[in-house]
Order: structure tokens, then sequence, then C-alpha cells
């Protein structure tokens, strides 16, 4: 007899091997490719695909796979915050319903983790009140160093729904950055070719960004960034390009003589001031203060 499952609306809409792999057991693809051949999974009493879209109230069932074993693999290791980390968050809140969280993103911490960040946002907010019923879910990211702004889903349904709302462009994101050099008022848009590499593969994709200078100098400038695309570094790449490096780029930057004897910062100085986007007619609008690095900046230098 096989285990049946109905699917649950956290999982609308999501492919069948994704949930398979949640529900059931981690296979790799080509395992789980295997098992629908063999007629060891139906949904609705019919054979499926991989790739089907489950829709909630599906019925699954899923016959004799004892044979098939979760292969070895590393164990991936979780970053354990302290309670100080965890109860720090609460003053990093800006909203928190039964959907998803808003925080204001503190510098220097990844918001996952990876070869090169272990600690991370992420693993910090599963141990929070915020999810305690629940897990974070990622809808977009923003660079480790990069303050600000940021959403996290509490359901597999509102995660959804936001990478949709990304996909669309209709969620609107406002940086604030200070940078070296005085940034033209005459630039209103920049658009590049910008490079990315997907292992050795060149990929080149369209980056789109509107800039309005607030204050500026011969030294520096505070500029207001509207990214139309979402690209890797889109910002700091788009910056360099024109000559205006991000002050505490140290992976974008301009070596320059003159630069030696300007103001260093180390932190990034590229903060995501705000966000706005609409659910059901709802208008949401957030908006996240800079930290104080930025805000001293700001006050001894214009």
């Amino acid at each position: 007899m096989p285990q049946t499952y109905t699917v649950e609306k956290d999982y609308h809409n999501s492919r069948f091997d994704r949930w398979f792999k949640a529900k059931i057991i981690s296979l790799p693809q080509s395992l789980i490719e295997k098992i629908i051949r063999l007629n060891k999974v139906k949904i609705n009493r019919k054979k499926t695909k991989s790739s089907y879209r489950i829709q909630t109230g599906d019925i699954i069932e899923v016959f004799d796979i004892s044979k098939f074993k979760i292969s070895d693999r590393p164990k991936i290791l979780k970053y354990k915050p302290s309670r100080k980390e965890v109860d720090i968050y609460d003053d990093y809140i800006l909203e928190n319903n039964d959907n998803f969280i808003v925080i204001n993103k503190p510098a220097g911490i990844a918001v996952q983790s990876g070869t090169r960040s272990f600690k991370n946002i992420i693993d910090v907010l599963k141990d929070t009140k915020y999810f305690e019923n629940t897990k974070p879910y990622i809808v977009h990211r923003l660079d480790k160093e990069t303050s600000g702004v940021l959403i996290v889903a509490k359901t597999r349904e509102y995660a959804q729904l936001f990478t949709a709302l990304f996909r669309i462009r209709k969620i609107h994101k406002t940086y604030i950055a200070l940078t070296y050099g005085k940034v033209s008022s005459k630039i209103n848009t920049l658009t590049d070719d910008l490079i990315t590499y997907d292992n050795e593969k060149k990929m080149i994709q369209k980056a789109i960004s509107h800039i309005r200078v607030l204050k500026s100098s011969s030294d520096y400038s505070y500029v207001e960034l509207n990214p139309i695309t979402g690209r890797k570094h889109q910002l700091r790449k788009q910056l360099y390009n024109i000559g205006n490096p991000i002050l505490g780029d140290d992976k974008y930057f301009i070596n320059r003589r003159a630069d030696k004897t300007k103001k260093k910062s180390k932190n990034l100085m590229l903060h995501a001031y705000k966000i706005k986007f609409m659910i059901n007619n709802l208008q949401y609008n957030f908006k996240a203060e800079y930290n104080k690095d930025f805000e001293d900046f700001l006050k001894k230098n214009f």
C-alpha cells in the first residue's frame, strides 16, 4: 500500500521534485527521475513529472522506495548564534506580521551561509521568536557589507509571491551611497553591460539604475540610487564604472594617488534605504535609518 499525502497550501505551485526532497527524502535528482520512471509516485492517481507544479489539495501516493537511500554527503554546518545575538534582532525589526518580517540589516553579516560567510542572518533568525512556528525564506539579498531594508518571508506562499514581484519589477528599492569624487549631476541613469561568470561561462547582463546627486563636494558625493534591474554587485560596479567607487569598497575601487590623502572608510557606505510594494491592493512602505558611521561621515563632510 502506498503512503498518501495531501499537498498543503504552503507548497502550492511548487515543483514536485522540490516537495519530494523536502517532505519525503532528499535524493539526487537522477534518483528522483528514476523513481518517477518506475511509477513509484503518482499525483491524483496519475503518473507525474518532476517539474509538475503541485497544487493545494493534490493527493500524492508514494509506493515502496525503501531501496533508495540518501547518498553520503558532507554535513552542512549551521551557524549557532548566541542568545545575545538573537535578542538584539528586536532592535532591527521594521515590520512583523503573519507572512513576513522586514529588518534593518546590519552591515558585516551575510544573508545566508556561504563559502566565505559562516555567520548569517537566516541562521540567526531561525532562533528568534519571529520564526517559532515556521522558518525564514530568502526572497532577495543584500551584500554582506551592505546595510538596510531586507524582507524575509515566513511562508513558502509569500516567498513565491515576493519572488514573483521582484521578477516583474513590482518591488521598488532605494539605496543611498557615499562615493569618492564629484558625481556629475547631469547623469540621471546608469546603463551598463555587466560581465559575470558562472563557473567558467562568461555572461553579459544589462544593468539599469537611476541616480540622483543629493550632495557633493570635490572629494565626495552623497547619492540616491534606484536599481531597475537586480544584478550581483550592480550599484557597486556601476559607480565604479563612472569613476566614483563607493567608500569602503575593497573590491571595486580605483588606485589613485590623490585618494590616499582622503578619508578612508572601514565600512562599505552603501545602504538599502527604502522599499515599497503592493500586495492585495495594500501599499507597503518601509524605511531603514542608516548607521552611525554613515551619519557621522555626512555630518563631517557635507
